[in-house]
């Protein structure tokens, strides 16, 4: 038997170890607290406190809750929920903090006895963990007993070690009693520690299986539906004075052994194989012994992963147009293998021609192997349609209001955008009518889908506008300015008649007529998109002249009040007052002067007043002199 000792720890076991056949581990749950253990078990008293008392213990999956004194820990595999044994060490040496008993063990064969321990104090410690370890006889007689000495505090956190021994069984005895007892006074603060997986197992020579003659090839894998044959084989230190060997395979419900297998090497075959992940191992004890799984220990374990052959599935962006990306893809694989026309590979997984062309159209096939060297084929069917090409004619210059014909070709559909102008969108030829320059897009499709797409401008040359403004008003020898506006697309303009203006090509040119007289302004397209004119009438006013004297006597002469140029004034107001602001007169457009009477009778000689309102806008006033 190979047995190492340990510095600072009781010795353990350096050879393979069997399954356990006792293994305290106090669950596992939810809750922070588990139940009571029994008296059977521990001489201590149980409590759910998370910081129990001298001579208490707890079973907990933490100590968070004990405050600043203890160390806040899980159980030792760093488990949140699982569960371990807390304890508050009594003052009393003689106490145990677990016992149970083992049964049906064989005499003669070598044991470990374990646990995990942790010092659970923060700062002072006057008294830290000590235990013994026992294995007692039925009758209470020590078979071996060993102390692990003081489990030290620690400063920077918990830290859990694992103390224990080995032992042989005496040849008379098959039941035993397994005991961890303490060594250390209790006290505040003093002997607080948490134990977990206690644990008693058979202990045995050194076994390293392997699929080889090496030991590094534990793990293999192979394909499903295929023969496959391994060999398995150990080495095995010495130990037994008459070994045994049993091969053992779990395939999911835990290890059997295998029927005959019972060498150090074992050959298995598959004929064929299954999927299914299958676990072996070497079992050995003395050969009285090797039917009972408490008196074996076992080798490492090796994987044997039959693989089940990947379904591939093969698929593509298919059909696509010339000219566009086509992406080839296959799944569940490792590996890839693609081949297709044209002497087409790749191995890539999803490998991706950019610009497909009808010479690409065929069937491809794609080769997939697992991360076991599996490997399965899947086709797939690829159709590149033909690209189109959009012709397209129809680029014009019209006048405004007029119409062109847009053509395209090239395909078997067609869509025009924008709609606005066109006398249909969906047609190969339509005529367009925009009202302002418009660049037109037509996408050209063929029955496969396939589309381009091309453009035709129509260019809008606006017809010629004229606007001479309106009709103007004006006192002779006064003058005007003609407000004329010229619109459209490089026109020309000329004001007529020429008579009384500043300019003929002016819009604005100042205008100084004797008389009423209506202007022409001519406004010309160079491009030939219509002439236009426009007309302004300007309505001269005559001087009206205002006589200060007559002589209304009868005498044939000056017997009126005749004011020149007032009766072309037909909306204006003529009123005339007596020094005392009584009006004599008024008449409206003075188509008959004033004669010198008020209510049919002559007035006095002397002075009178007036105002003439000539419309539009001038007032005219002052006084005119009756002389009889």
């Amino acid at each position: 038997m190979l047995f190492i000792p340990r510095a600072g720890m009781a010795q353990l076991c350096t050879g393979s170890l069997g399954d356990p056949v006792r293994k305290i581990d106090f669950g596992a749950g939810s809750a922070t607290h588990s139940g009571a253990l029994g008296s059977a078990f521990t001489s201590y008293t149980y409590s759910s406190a998370d910081f129990p008392t001298d001579g208490s213990y707890t079973i907990e999956n933490t100590t968070a809750g004990s405050g600043s004194v203890w160390w806040s820990t899980t159980d030792h595999t760093g488990d949140s929920g699982g569960y371990m044994m807390v304890v508050n060490a009594s003052f009393t040496k003689t106490d145990y903090f677990y016992k149970a008993q083992i049964t049906g063990l064989c005499p003669g064969t070598t044991y470990e006895f374990s646990a995990w321990v942790v010092n659970l104090l923060r700062s002072n410690d006057i008294s830290p963990p000590d235990l013994t370890f026992s294995i007692l006889k039925n009758d209470g007689s020590v078979i071996k007993t060993q102390a692990t000495g003081t489990v030290p505090r620690t400063s920077g956190g918990p830290v859990w070690v694992q103390k224990g021994f080995y032992f042989t069984m005496p040849n008379d005895v098959a039941d035993i009693t397994i005991q961890i007892t303490n060594n250390s006074n209790g006290g505040a603060p003093a002997n607080d520690l948490g134990l977990d997986d206690i644990t008693f197992r058979p202990c045995g020579p050194v076994m390293q299986a392997s699929f080889s003659n090496t030991s590094a090839v534990t793990t293999l894998a192979a394909c499903a539906n295929t023969n496959q044959t391994y060999t398995l084989s150990a080495d095995v230190s010495t130990g037994y004075i008459n070994p045994a060997y049993q091969w053992q395979v779990n395939s999911g419900s835990g290890y059997t052994d295998i029927p005959g297998a019972t060498a150090k090497t074992y050959t298995v075959k598959f004929e064929p194989a299954i999927a299914g992940i299958y676990r072996y191992r070497l079992a050995s004890a003395e050969a009285t012994n090797i039917g009972s799984a408490s008196c074996q220990v076992v080798s490492n374990e090796l994987t044997l992963n039959i693989e089940v052959a990947p379904e591939s599935v093969a698929t593509v962006s298919s059909p696509v147009c010339e000219g566009s990306p086509l992406t080839l893809s296959a799944s569940s694989g490792t590996t890839y293998a693609w081949t297709g026309p044209n002497g087409f590979t790749s191995a890539l997984q999803n490998p991706t021609i950019q610009q497909a062309t009808t010479a690409n159209s065929g069937d491809y096939e794609v080769t997939v192997t697992s991360s076991s060297g599996c490997k399965s084929t899947a086709q797939v069917s690829v159709l590149v349609n033909p690209s189109v090409t959009a012709v397209l004619s129809g680029d014009a210059t019209i006048c405004e209001g007029d119409n062109t014909p847009l053509s395209a070709s090239g395909g078997t559909s067609y869509l025009w955008s924008p709609v606005t102008g066109l006398s249909d969108a969906t047609v190969a030829n339509p005529t367009a009518n925009p009202t302002d320059n418009t660049t037109y897009t037509v996408m050209v499709s063929n029955s496969s889908g396939c589309s381009a797409t091309g453009t035709v401008t129509v260019n809008v040359l606006k017809k010629a506008g004229a606007q001479a403004g309106a009709d103007l008003e004006m006192m002779e020898g006064q003058s005007v300015t003609l407000n004329g506006k010229a619109t459209g697309t490089n026109v020309t303009w000329f004001w007529t008649p020429a008579t009384y203006l500043s300019s003929t090509t002016a819009l604005n040119p100042v205008a100084d007529p004797q008389s009423d007289i209506t202007y022409t302004l001519h406004v010309i397209s160079a491009d030939g998109c219509g002439i236009a004119t426009d007309d302004v009438n300007v309505r001269v006013y005559k001087k009206v002249i205002v006589p200060n004297t007559f002589s209304p006597n009868g005498d044939g002469v000056n017997d009126t009040w005749t004011v020149t140029a007032l009766d072309t004034y037909p909306a204006s107001q003529t009123r005339i007052f007596n020094r005392y602001g009584q009006m004599l007169f008024n008449s409206t457009g003075y188509t008959k002067a004033w004669d010198g009477r008020y209510m049919g009778q002559p007035v006095p000689a002397g002075t009178y007043y007036y105002v003439i309102d000539v419309k539009p806008g001038e007032k005219l006033s002052g006084w005119v002199l009756v002389v009889r």
